[in-house]
Parts: structure tokens; C-alpha cells; sequence
């Protein structure tokens, strides 16, 4: 007995009853003929392919259309229903990635060349390359258990009555390729059911994107026994299909190795052929002969993946002379086992790759046939710090860490720390800002949008793609971890950006993977995202504490985008006392401006942006925006409550805070603020003591020369 496949054990009960495990109850067998009336009138999909399967299976889990891509993003992968959403794949690049990957998948179900093709996921460690190909594996699995995802393949049965020479043994053998049952029809019989079965099909659901066709030929067990049977019953099929196949349900599961194969290289002195093929059964060679195919063992990668997919984990460290084997699966869709004939294969062929193989390969002369016949889908990292942050955050979620906290902007500012290491150096804005804008916000009077950094910075990136190198995911998570177990060990229950930003910076110098030319400047880059911390993040948070509230806010930005609208409409607005109409206050229009940093003779130009942003927003979102919706503008307007009420608050209170280590001095009302915004208590005592401290200081500083 072997482990190797479920095909070869040498007791056929044990494979059935493993079998049934994965088949849904009631719907494991048929006959032959049964299977030809369910896929000619009932259901004609269980004649697709392996690329139709695998892309109906990416669909069946949702598909949403997005403007900014010219791919859709597929639920599979970003909201991974499988394993409910633990592992989904977060971001714009990975989007995009998983994107094309599925409409390279499409296009070859389509019946294009891409078809003939090994498609290979390229790019940096913790890209997500693996985690897409496994989401991938199983939603595959998944898909086919139900009825929309059903395929079927065949068995023979009481072989031992009709051949003299066949092991009882042997008396039920499975099609080793698990192939359609289709496959075992004469050619001419065959066209003419799945003519039919098209006809049907275009009834049932005229919108179906694909046909059905089936040209391969009967593996060679089945073709053996197909010959041998037919001299048994004087070349009556019907007779033999009825007393020795059996149809049966087909599921993919890539722990039985059926329909679903992950291959693994080995080093070059122990990789062998026969891993990708199958190879002689031993045990049978005495029964059988040497060459007759019941005595072959098709447990090689490509047989266990037929009707499925295959996957190969680093497949351009596999040495040069094994790579034909991918060239024939994928060009001719055949292999060539030792000793057997050409086998028609039936699967799309993945692989994966690190950036440094890849590069070697594409320079490589020698491996010219290779490129060409493999689609390379760019898998960069994250350039948004904003889903860089909720990968962390997706992270900790399923993490045992009941009531711990961590503060607000700390997984962002980690973010922003990891894009700014995948960001090519930009001549119009420095990466802060640069990264702000691949975030989506809006960077005062920076002269520069997401499209225009993207092209400059595709035109030096290495491969045409920024994000391609950098520093992997991996670390961040590393470092959170450890300054999450540092709080931990001091009795804390939160952790916030500062003691992250440490942690990151601490790890920098000692990480493996971080060349020693990069670690001067990834220094200075956290000691850049800490400055954005204090100021843009830290201390506005102690501010709308000290000075104001959300409502205040919301209150003052309406009656702007209300001032707004009315003068670029030559409108009124009603006044708030007496409630009669009036004129826009365009001293109150001008004030938030100047916060705005807009010079006043740019002032008509920033009112019609914000006026063309509202009616956008509105049409987009079938409401109107909120201040908090437009960074700069609400920027603004916090510096002008900021200013309006600054003179009245009790700055001694802050620093005796900081002195004493004591919140007994600090303002209820002011860590009710915070806890509002997000903070734990602890967290936001934290922060009035590091942000209010150097907000007291520049107060009292400013009374002093006042």
C-alpha cells in the first residue's frame, strides 16, 4: 500500500469509503448512459472544462466593477468567504493582481491561447502571491461539492469477469486521469452529445459566456481496457459501458490530491520526472508485465491535478531540463509518462515566483521557450498605508487578544512606514506627501495626483511596476507583535504608534532581508512618519479635544459648503438668527481659507473645486459629504476652532499631567473626547501627555512673546 495517491491502494473498499467522505449524499453514482441524459437535457455544465470550471468557481463568489482598474475585484480573494474573511487579501495592488490573474483564467476559458499558457505569479515576498493561490485552491474545492460546481468522472467495475488475466484485486479500477466520461465515447458519438448538449445550454441560459467541447483521447488504462472489453463483447460499446462503468461524483481536494495539486521543487541532485508523470506500481509489474498501463501508478503532479489546478510553489527554481515538462502541459496539453504514451492532460497551470528567479529567467537566453510560454501577473506590495493598516489590523482580529486596544493611527502610521519603503523617490512631492496621495486624501497645494506619481515613478521602477521591492509585510507584523508582548510584560493594555514606531526602528538594523545600503534611509523615514504622527495625527487629536467637539465641526464645515454653493451659484444663504435670506459671508469664506493655506487670488479656483467635489460626492454617493470627508477642508476648519478657543484652556493642567505622571489634573471632559475618537482611557492620557505637553509648551512659549 502507498500513500502517495489515492488511486493506488491496493484495496479498492478503503478508496470507495474515502471517496464517499467528499461526494454529497444521494449523488455519487450513475451509469453511463445517465450521465450522457444529464448532459444533454438537465445540466450541460458538467461538461466544462477545467479553465471554465476554475473561472465560473472565481465568480460564483462575487465579482464588483471598479472604476479605478480596468479589472474587477473578485470577493474570492478580498473577502475571502471561505474561511470568513481571516484570510482575505486587502489593497488596490493586490486587487488589481488577483484581477488580471482571473481574467487570464477567463480568457482561457474562452478557448484563447492563454489557455496554452503556465500563468506565473511574480513579485516581492509577503505579496500575497501564496495566500491568492491557496484562496484560489480551495474556493476551487468549495465550488465543486456544490451543485453549480459539479464535474464527474468514471470507474470501471467487475473487470475480473470479462479479462483472465485481471487481479480481483483490481476488480474496480477509477479513471487514473479522473477524466469526463465523455472521453470514453467514439469520436462521432461524441461531437453529436455535446451538440446537444451546447443546444441546451444555449436554451437554458443563453447569456453563458462558454462552450462546451471535450477533444481528448481515454487515458491509457482506459484505453486498454476500452480495446480489451470490446473484444470480450464482440464491439458492443453499450454493452460494455453498462456492465463495467460506472459514473461518479468528482470533487476537487487538494489534501487527497484530487483535481487540486501543489508540486514543491527539490533540490537538483533529487528531482525526478516521474513526480510530475506518475511511475511504475512496482507491486504490479509481476502481475500485469512491465509495459501494461494497470501496472503503472499515475500518481504524479499533473495526473492528480487533471480536471483542476495545478500549482507549482517556486516553479522557476525547478532545474532547466524539468521546466519541458511544463512547456508540453502547457503548449500541447500532454505529458509523457515513462514507458506510457502521450496522456491528454486537463488543468491550468499556476506558478509562483520571487522576484530574484524571476529576474534571472527573464535574462536568461536559454530559457527563452519557457517566457514564452508563461503569462506573468505582477503581484506588487501594498502603496496605500491605509490597507497596509488593515492587514495588520485583519491580523490581530483573529489574534487572541482579548482586551487589549491599540490606539488610534497606529497600525497607519506602521503603514505608512511599509509604502514609503516601496515608493520610488518622486521629483515633485516627498514621500509623505506622495503617500498620502496613493491613500486617496487630498495634499493641500501639492501639484500632483495619483496617475501622474504612478507614471513617473513606472518609468524608473524596476520591471515597469513600483511596489515591487521594499519591505515585506512580515516585518511590520513582527514589530507590532513585539511591541504588543512589551506592553503586555509592563502590565499595559494598549499599544500606540510611538512605542510601534520604536519597535520598527529597533528591528530595522537586524532584519535579514533589508539590504545594508537601505537602512540609513528607512531610518529616516520613521523618524519622518514620527513627525507626521505628532503633528498631523497626535496633536490635532489633543486639540478638537481641548478646544472643540464633533458636532462644532460638522456645524461650522456645513455652514462653509452651504456659503460656498451659494456664491458660486450667485444664491443666498439663510441667516442663523433671524432666519431671513442673505448674502455668502465671504469673510467667513475667507477665514477658513487662509487656514486652507489658498492665497485670495486663488480663492474663486479652490471655491468652484470644493463646489465640483460636493456635487461629485453627492452623485457618487447619493448624499452630501460630511467635512470630515474632504481632509484639507477639515484641516481648516479645527485650526480656525483651534484659534478661536485656544486662549481659554488651562494649559498649566498639561504640563502638571506630565510632571506628576498623574491624569488627576487633566480634564474629564477632555478624555471623554478622546475615548470618543477611539482611545482607551490609558490611551488617551497617553496622548495628552505627549501631545498636550508640546501643545502647552508652543501656547505658553507664544503668551510669553505675546
Amino acid at each position: 500500500m502507498t500513500d502517495e495517491s489515492p488511486l493506488a491502494y491496493a484495496d479498492p473498499s478503503e478508496l470507495n469509503e474515502q471517496y464517499q467522505e467528499l461526494v454529497p449524499e444521494g449523488e455519487d453514482e450513475m451509469d453511463f448512459f445517465e450521465y450522457l441524459e444529464l448532459a444533454q437535457t438537465e445540466d450541460p455544465k458538467v461538461l466544462r472544462d477545467s479553465w471554465q470550471r476554475v473561472s465560473d468557481a472565481i465568480e460564483s463568489y462575487g465579482v464588483a466593477e471598479h472604476d479605478d482598474s480596468e479589472y474587477n475585484e473578485f470577493e474570492l480573494w478580498t473577502d475571502d468567504p471561505v474561511h470568513d474573511g481571516e484570510y482575505r487579501l486587502i489593497g488596490r495592488e493586490i486587487r488589481e493582481a488577483t484581477g488580471e490573474l482571473a481574467s487570464k483564467v477567463k480568457s482561457g476559458a474562452r478557448g484563447t491561447d492563454t489557455r496554452d499558457r503556465v500563468l506565473v505569479s511574480a513579485g516581492p515576498v509577503g505579496s500575497g502571491k501564496s495566500l491568492a493561490d491557496q484562496l484560489l485552491k480551495e474556493g476551487f474545492s468549495e465550488y465543486t461539492k456544490d451543485e453549480e460546481g459539479q464535474m464527474y468522472t468514471f470507474k470501471w467495475t467487475n473487470l475480473s469477469d470479462a479479462l483472465d488475466d485481471h487481479d480481483p484485486i483490481d476488480d474496480e479500477m477509477f479513471s487514473p486521469m479522473a477524466q469526463d466520461p465523455v472521453v470514453l465515447l467514439p469520436d462521432e458519438m461524441r461531437e453529436a452529445v455535446i451538440a446537444k448538449a451546447n443546444e441546451t445550454l444555449e436554451e437554458q441560459d443563453p447569456d453563458y459566456e462558454y462552450t462546451m467541447d471535450n477533444k481528448q483521447g481515454p487515458d491509457p488504462l482506459s484505453s486498454f481496457l476500452i480495446d480489451e472489453l470490446l473484444d470480450e463483447y464482440d464491439n458492443d460499446f453499450g454493452e460494455v459501458m453498462e456492465n463495467h462503468v460506472d459514473v461518479v461524483r468528482y470533487v476537487a481536494d487538494e489534501d487527497r490530491r484530487q483535481g487540486i495539486e501543489t508540486f514543491e521543487p527539490k533540490d537538483k541532485k533529487n528531482q525526478d520526472e516521474t513526480e510530475l508523470t506518475g511511475d511504475k506500481n512496482f507491486s504490479k509489474v509481476p502481475v500485469y508485465g512491465d509495459s501494461d498501463p494497470r501496472a503503472f501508478d499515475f500518481s504524479g503532479a499533473f495526473c492528480n491535478a487533471n480536471r483542476g489546478i495545478f500549482s507549482g510553489e517556486e516553479l522557476l527554481k525547478v532545474q532547466r531540463e524539468f521546466l519541458y515538462d511544463f512547456l508540453h502541459a502547457a503548449e500541447e496539453g500532454t505529458i509523457k509518462p515513462k514507458n506510457q504514451p502521450r496522456i491528454d492532460i486537463d488543468q491550468v497551470l499556476f506558478g509562483r515566483t520571487n522576484m530574484p528567479e524571476f529576474e534571472s529567467k527573464q535574462e536568461d537566453e536559454k530559457m527563452e521557450a519557457f517566457n514564452d510560454r508563461t503569462e506573468i501577473i505582477k503581484f506588487p506590495y501594498n502603496l496605500g498605508y491605509d490597507a497596509e493598516a488593515e492587514i495588520y489590523g485583519n491580523k490581530i482580529e483573529h489574534a487572541d487578544m482579548e482586551d487589549f486596544h491599540i490606539e488610534p493611527h497606529t497600525l497607519e502610521m506602521a503603514g505608512m512606514m511599509a509604502v514609503m519603503t516601496r515608493m520610488e523617490e518622486s521629483e515633485r512631492v516627498n514621500l509623505i506627501d506622495k503617500a498620502k496621495i496613493y491613500n486617496g486624501e487630498d495634499v493641500g497645494d501639492v501639484n500632483a495626483d495619483f496617475d501622474e506619481l504612478r507614471d513617473e515613478a513606472d518609468e524608473k521602477a524596476p520591471y515597469g511596476r513600483e511596489g515591487m521591492e521594499g519591505v515585506s509585510p512580515r516585518f511590520f507584523t513582527n514589530r507590532i507583535d513585539d511591541a504588543i508582548e512589551k506592553v503586555y510584560n509592563d502590565d499595559a493594555s494598549s499599544v500606540n504608534a510611538r512605542i510601534v514606531l520604536e519597535e520598527i526602528e529597533d528591528g530595522l538594523p537586524d532584519h535579514g532581508s533589508i539590504q545594508d545600503e537601505n537602512i540609513d534611509r528607512y531610518l529616516d523615514f520613521v523618524e519622518a512618519v514620527k513627525e507626521e504622527y505628532k503633528s498631523n495625527r497626535a496633536i490635532p487629536d489633543v486639540r478638537e479635544a481641548l478646544a472643540f467637539d464633533k458636532e462644532e465641526l460638522e456645524k461650522v464645515g456645513e455652514k462653509y459648503i452651504d456659503h460656498v454653493l451659494a456664491y458660486n451659484t450667485d444664491d443666498t444663504v439663510e441667516d442663523e438668527v433671524t432666519g431671513q435670506p442673505q448674502e455668502p459671508d465671504t469673510d467667513f469664506l475667507r477665514e477658513i481659507e487662509d487656514f486652507a493655506g489658498v492665497p485670495r487670488g486663488e480663492a474663486d479656483t479652490f471655491r468652484r473645486d470644493i463646489s465640483n467635489w460636493i456635487s461629485r460626492y453627492a452623485r457618487e454617493e447619493n448624499e452630501n459629504p460630511e467635512i470630515t470627508e474632504n481632509n484639507r477642508l477639515r484641516e481648516a476648519v479645527e485650526e480656525k476652532l483651534w484659534e478661536d478657543k485656544k486662549h481659554n484652556i488651562n494649559y498649566s493642567a498639561l504640563v502638571n499631567a506630565t510632571d506628576d505622571d498623574t491624569e488627576d489634573s487633566l480634564d474629564s471632559d477632555w478624555i471623554d473626547t478622546l475615548e470618543a475618537k477611539g482611545y482607551s482611557r490609558e490611551g488617551a492620557v497617553d496622548v495628552l501627555e505627549f501631545a498636550g505637553a508640546v501643545i502647552a509648551e508652543e501656547e505658553l512659549e507664544e503668551e510669553v512673546a505675546g
